[in-house]
C-alpha cells in the first residue's frame, strides 16, 4: 500500500484531500480531519473517478 499524499488538484490551500492508492483501489481522506477516517473506492470506481476528473466532467 502506498503512503498518503495530497491530491495534485488541491492546489496550495489547506482545503485538501489525501489519497492512498493500492492494488484494490484507493482511500481518500480530508487533510484537516484525518481522525474522522477515510472513504475507500474499488479499483474500477477509482479509475472511473480519475477519468471524469481528467475529462473535466466533475
Amino acid at each position: 500500500m502506498s503512503e498518503w499524499h495530497k491530491s495534485a488538484y488541491s492546489g496550495g490551500t489547506n482545503d485538501c484531500v489525501e489519497v492512498r492508492e493500492h492494488v484494490a483501489g484507493a482511500d481518500v481522506r480530508d487533510t484537516r480531519n484525518r481522525r474522522d477516517g477515510h472513504l475507500s473506492f474499488s479499483a474500477s470506481e477509482w479509475k472511473a473517478f480519475l477519468a471524469d476528473v481528467r475529462a473535466d466532467r466533475l
